[in-house]
């Protein structure tokens, strides 16, 4: 399973947390050359910013949201959607925050996951942290150290998600089986 990045939303719609770990593939489609009729490379859109991106994101989960909702009745719940490419998944507190995980298509549902994320690390790294603030107006996010060490280590151990060129073996060495940790220090 490969997981490409996660979101949290408050309650204004603001994007309080994100990080990327995998970038998400690109569509490589070719269309034919109304010449001589060989493939010609469609040209790929910029890269989205940052800011952008999560734009993008709450977007279509709010509209999702609703769409469900309102075929569905007050009790239907969105949870995930897929595309060729990845797969989202969401969750949604009673305080109406919203996380938000992009993966692979070939991931089951997450909502589980997210929910501990929430219950285990943002609520007891972020709301029980006297000096994080209640509301985060104006997209200030979430700057706790603790909260963000917690999300890379559940995810980098859960999910084997590799962020940079240094080894697994160094930055997580107790999400390691001890048969391995020797092998990699041999090496």
């Amino acid at each position: 399973m490969v997981v490409y990045s996660f979101y949290i939303f408050d309650r204004h719609a603001e994007c309080i947390y994100k990080k990327k770990w995998t970038p998400r593939p690109s569509s490589t489609s070719s269309k034919p050359n109304q010449y001589d009729g060989l493939p010609e490379a469609v040209p790929q859109p910029k890269a989205l910013s940052a800011e952008d991106d999560a734009k993008l994101i709450f977007g279509t989960i709010f509209s999702l949201r609703n769409m469900v909702r309102k075929l569905g009745g007050p009790d239907d719940n969105f949870e995930t959607y897929r595309t060729g490419h990845y797969k989202l998944h969401y969750y949604e507190t009673p305080t109406s925050l919203k996380f938000v995980m992009v993966t692979d298509t070939k991931t089951n549902n997450l909502r589980i996951v997210l929910h501990q994320i929430y219950v285990s690390l943002y609520v007891e790294y972020v709301v029980k942290n006297p000096l994080s603030p209640i509301e985060h107006p104006g997209g200030v996010g979430v700057d706790c150290e603790m909260f963000e060490l917690g999300v890379e280590q559940f995810v980098v151990c859960s999910f084997q998600v590799v962020e940079c060129s240094t080894p697994l073996t160094d930055r997580y060495p107790e999400c390691v089986p001890d048969d391995l940790m020797g092998l990699a220090q041999r090496h």
